[in-house]
Protein backbone atom coordinates (compact mmCIF):
# COMPACT_ATOMS: atom_id res chain seq x y z
CA UNK A 1 0.00 0.00 0.00
CA UNK A 2 0.83 3.74 -0.48
CA UNK A 3 0.95 5.60 2.08
CA UNK A 4 -0.76 8.91 2.07
CA UNK A 5 1.03 10.50 5.15
CA UNK A 6 4.15 9.51 3.43
CA UNK A 7 3.42 12.92 1.23
CA UNK A 8 0.58 15.10 3.16
CA UNK A 9 -2.45 14.97 5.25
CA UNK A 10 -5.85 16.15 5.54
CA UNK A 11 -4.73 19.79 6.83
CA UNK A 12 -2.43 19.89 4.01
CA UNK A 13 -5.59 19.40 1.47
CA UNK A 14 -7.23 22.48 3.16
CA UNK A 15 -3.97 24.51 3.32
CA UNK A 16 -3.53 23.30 -0.81
CA UNK A 17 -7.21 24.89 -0.92
CA UNK A 18 -6.41 28.27 0.48
CA UNK A 19 -2.84 28.92 -0.92
CA UNK A 20 -4.06 28.32 -4.55
CA UNK A 21 -7.24 30.41 -4.57
CA UNK A 22 -5.12 32.79 -2.30
CA UNK A 23 -8.32 32.94 0.56
CA UNK A 24 -8.46 34.39 3.78
CA UNK A 25 -7.77 31.74 6.61
CA UNK A 26 -9.13 33.91 9.18
CA UNK A 27 -12.74 34.07 6.36
CA UNK A 28 -12.67 30.92 5.29
CA UNK A 29 -15.97 29.99 2.71
CA UNK A 30 -16.63 26.69 4.14
CA UNK A 31 -19.16 25.61 1.50
CA UNK A 32 -16.58 26.17 -0.82
CA UNK A 33 -13.80 24.57 0.63
CA UNK A 34 -15.94 21.61 1.98
CA UNK A 35 -17.54 20.80 -1.32
CA UNK A 36 -14.04 20.91 -3.13
CA UNK A 37 -12.30 18.57 -0.56
CA UNK A 38 -15.43 15.71 -0.75
CA UNK A 39 -14.32 15.77 -4.28
CA UNK A 40 -10.82 15.08 -3.43
CA UNK A 41 -11.60 12.64 -0.37
CA UNK A 42 -13.85 10.59 -3.32
CA UNK A 43 -11.03 10.49 -5.72
CA UNK A 44 -8.35 9.15 -2.46
CA UNK A 45 -10.98 7.23 -1.52
CA UNK A 46 -11.56 5.24 -4.95
CA UNK A 47 -7.61 5.17 -4.92
CA UNK A 48 -7.54 3.41 -1.91
CA UNK A 49 -4.66 5.33 -0.21
CA UNK A 50 -3.58 4.19 3.00
CA UNK A 51 -4.48 7.02 5.37
CA UNK A 52 -7.50 8.18 3.51
CA UNK A 53 -9.26 7.89 6.45
CA UNK A 54 -8.13 10.70 8.34
CA UNK A 55 -9.32 12.49 5.19
CA UNK A 56 -13.11 11.15 5.47
CA UNK A 57 -12.73 12.69 9.14
CA UNK A 58 -12.10 15.78 8.24
CA UNK A 59 -14.27 15.87 5.55
CA UNK A 60 -17.61 15.32 8.05
CA UNK A 61 -15.70 18.06 10.21
CA UNK A 62 -16.32 20.48 7.29
CA UNK A 63 -19.70 19.10 6.62
CA UNK A 64 -20.72 19.81 10.22
CA UNK A 65 -19.14 23.23 9.86
CA UNK A 66 -21.00 23.77 7.05
CA UNK A 67 -24.36 22.70 8.55
CA UNK A 68 -23.33 25.52 11.83
CA UNK A 69 -22.84 28.14 9.13
CA UNK A 70 -26.32 27.76 7.65
CA UNK A 71 -27.55 27.70 11.67
CA UNK A 72 -28.78 30.98 13.15
CA UNK A 73 -26.30 32.09 15.77
CA UNK A 74 -26.61 33.66 18.80
CA UNK A 75 -26.27 37.57 19.01
CA UNK A 76 -22.76 38.15 20.53
CA UNK A 77 -23.16 39.84 23.84
CA UNK A 78 -21.51 42.93 24.67
CA UNK A 79 -17.53 42.44 25.01
CA UNK A 80 -17.75 39.13 23.25
CA UNK A 81 -17.16 38.37 19.97
CA UNK A 82 -19.55 36.37 18.04
CA UNK A 83 -19.07 32.65 17.86
CA UNK A 84 -17.76 31.31 14.49
CA UNK A 85 -17.83 27.53 14.24
CA UNK A 86 -15.19 27.49 11.74
CA UNK A 87 -12.99 28.93 14.63
CA UNK A 88 -11.46 25.79 16.09
CA UNK A 89 -10.44 24.83 12.67
CA UNK A 90 -8.82 28.26 11.72
CA UNK A 91 -6.84 27.71 14.81
CA UNK A 92 -5.60 24.18 13.90
CA UNK A 93 -4.27 25.30 10.43
CA UNK A 94 -2.51 28.07 12.03
CA UNK A 95 -0.95 25.95 14.66
CA UNK A 96 -0.26 23.21 11.76
CA UNK A 97 1.63 26.10 9.64
CA UNK A 98 3.86 27.17 12.83
CA UNK A 99 4.92 23.49 12.92
CA UNK A 100 5.24 22.88 9.67
CA UNK A 101 7.10 25.71 8.85
CA UNK A 102 9.71 25.07 11.98
CA UNK A 103 9.90 21.59 10.57
CA UNK A 104 10.92 22.82 7.28
CA UNK A 105 13.47 25.41 8.81
CA UNK A 106 15.17 22.34 11.13
CA UNK A 107 15.29 20.21 7.79
CA UNK A 108 16.95 22.54 6.32
CA UNK A 109 19.33 23.38 9.20
CA UNK A 110 19.89 19.57 9.35
CA UNK A 111 20.84 19.95 5.58
CA UNK A 112 22.66 22.57 5.69
CA UNK A 113 24.74 21.23 8.67
CA UNK A 114 25.10 17.37 6.45
CA UNK A 115 26.51 19.31 3.58
CA UNK A 116 29.75 20.39 6.26
CA UNK A 117 33.12 18.32 5.91
CA UNK A 118 34.60 18.12 9.56
CA UNK A 119 36.45 15.03 10.78
CA UNK A 120 34.21 12.19 11.83
CA UNK A 121 34.07 8.96 13.14
CA UNK A 122 33.24 6.02 10.29
CA UNK A 123 29.74 5.48 11.83
CA UNK A 124 29.21 8.78 11.50
CA UNK A 125 30.27 8.94 7.96
CA UNK A 126 28.10 6.68 7.17
CA UNK A 127 25.37 8.43 8.68
CA UNK A 128 25.90 12.04 6.35
CA UNK A 129 27.36 9.92 3.48
CA UNK A 130 23.35 9.12 2.42
CA UNK A 131 22.20 12.48 1.11
CA UNK A 132 19.11 10.16 0.13
CA UNK A 133 18.21 10.71 3.34
CA UNK A 134 17.10 14.45 2.82
CA UNK A 135 13.73 14.12 0.64
CA UNK A 136 12.09 17.04 -0.51
CA UNK A 137 9.29 17.51 -2.88
CA UNK A 138 8.77 20.42 -5.18
CA UNK A 139 5.14 20.19 -5.64
CA UNK A 140 1.89 19.07 -3.52
CA UNK A 141 0.88 15.50 -4.39
CA UNK A 142 -2.59 17.35 -4.31
CA UNK A 143 -1.46 18.49 -7.52
CA UNK A 144 -0.87 14.83 -8.86
CA UNK A 145 -4.53 14.14 -7.79
CA UNK A 146 -5.76 16.98 -9.47
CA UNK A 147 -4.47 15.57 -12.63
CA UNK A 148 -6.09 12.23 -11.72
CA UNK A 149 -9.38 13.64 -11.07
CA UNK A 150 -9.54 14.76 -14.55
CA UNK A 151 -8.48 11.71 -15.85
CA UNK A 152 -10.79 9.74 -14.19
CA UNK A 153 -13.44 12.07 -15.21
CA UNK A 154 -12.75 11.64 -18.93
CA UNK A 155 -12.45 8.50 -18.46
CA UNK A 156 -15.71 7.75 -17.25
CA UNK A 157 -17.06 9.88 -19.95
CA UNK A 158 -15.83 8.31 -22.54
CA UNK A 159 -16.98 4.48 -21.27
CA UNK A 160 -19.86 3.24 -23.44
CA UNK A 161 -23.29 2.71 -21.92
CA UNK A 162 -22.65 -0.97 -22.65
CA UNK A 163 -20.33 -3.36 -23.15
CA UNK A 164 -18.26 -7.14 -23.69
CA UNK A 165 -17.14 -7.11 -19.62
CA UNK A 166 -13.60 -8.56 -19.75
CA UNK A 167 -11.64 -9.36 -16.93
CA UNK A 168 -8.46 -7.02 -16.51
CA UNK A 169 -6.42 -6.78 -13.02
CA UNK A 170 -3.24 -4.60 -13.20
CA UNK A 171 -1.14 -4.61 -10.06
CA UNK A 172 1.26 -1.74 -8.70
CA UNK A 173 4.47 -3.84 -9.98
CA UNK A 174 3.34 -4.58 -13.31
CA UNK A 175 2.61 -0.42 -13.69
CA UNK A 176 6.00 0.14 -11.80
CA UNK A 177 7.88 -2.29 -15.23
CA UNK A 178 5.17 0.14 -17.62
CA UNK A 179 6.29 3.07 -16.40
CA UNK A 180 10.37 2.32 -15.92
CA UNK A 181 10.26 1.19 -19.57
CA UNK A 182 9.10 4.29 -21.00
CA UNK A 183 11.31 6.44 -18.70
CA UNK A 184 14.39 4.60 -18.85
CA UNK A 185 14.00 5.69 -22.86
CA UNK A 186 14.87 9.21 -21.88
CA UNK A 187 12.98 12.35 -21.79
CA UNK A 188 9.74 13.66 -19.99
CA UNK A 189 6.27 11.90 -19.97
CA UNK A 190 3.54 13.16 -19.76
CA UNK A 191 0.68 11.35 -17.12
CA UNK A 192 -2.30 12.22 -19.26
CA UNK A 193 -0.08 10.77 -22.16
CA UNK A 194 0.36 7.80 -20.47
CA UNK A 195 -2.87 6.67 -19.35
CA UNK A 196 -4.57 7.92 -22.39
CA UNK A 197 -7.77 5.48 -23.49
CA UNK A 198 -7.02 3.20 -20.77
CA UNK A 199 -9.58 1.57 -18.30
CA UNK A 200 -9.65 3.01 -14.92
CA UNK A 201 -8.12 0.31 -13.31
CA UNK A 202 -4.92 1.14 -15.40
CA UNK A 203 -4.85 4.60 -14.37
CA UNK A 204 -5.55 4.47 -10.60
CA UNK A 205 -2.56 1.89 -10.70
CA UNK A 206 -0.48 3.76 -12.51
CA UNK A 207 -0.63 6.39 -10.46
CA UNK A 208 -0.29 4.12 -7.64
CA UNK A 209 2.88 3.16 -9.31
CA UNK A 210 3.97 6.98 -9.68
CA UNK A 211 3.54 7.65 -6.27
CA UNK A 212 5.86 4.67 -5.09
CA UNK A 213 8.88 5.45 -7.46
CA UNK A 214 8.07 9.43 -6.30
CA UNK A 215 8.80 8.24 -2.60
CA UNK A 216 11.67 5.68 -3.39
CA UNK A 217 13.25 8.74 -5.46
CA UNK A 218 13.37 6.42 -8.70
CA UNK A 219 11.73 9.06 -10.55
CA UNK A 220 10.80 12.78 -10.98
CA UNK A 221 8.21 14.65 -10.85
CA UNK A 222 7.51 18.09 -12.74
CA UNK A 223 4.48 20.20 -13.16
CA UNK A 224 4.14 22.07 -16.55
CA UNK A 225 2.10 25.12 -17.60
CA UNK A 226 -0.89 22.82 -17.75
CA UNK A 227 -1.20 23.72 -13.92
CA UNK A 228 -3.39 21.16 -11.88
CA UNK A 229 -4.53 19.17 -14.96
CA UNK A 230 -1.38 17.16 -15.76
CA UNK A 231 2.05 16.37 -14.60
CA UNK A 232 5.38 14.84 -16.32
CA UNK A 233 8.05 12.39 -14.75
CA UNK A 234 11.40 11.50 -15.50
CA UNK A 235 13.70 9.01 -14.56
CA UNK A 236 15.85 10.25 -11.65
CA UNK A 237 19.40 10.92 -12.64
Amino acid sequence: AVRLADFEGPLDLLLFFIRRDELDIHDIPIAQIADEYLAYVRVLDEVDLDGAGEFVYMAALLISIKAQMLLPRPAAEDGEEAFDPRKELVDRLLEYMRFKEAAGELAFQEGQRAALYARQSPVERKRYAGSDDFITYDYSVFQLVSALKRVLDRAADEEPESHVVQAESYSVEDQRTFVLDRVRAGGRHSFVALVKERPKPFIIATFLALLEMIRERVITVHIGDEGLSDFFVEATG
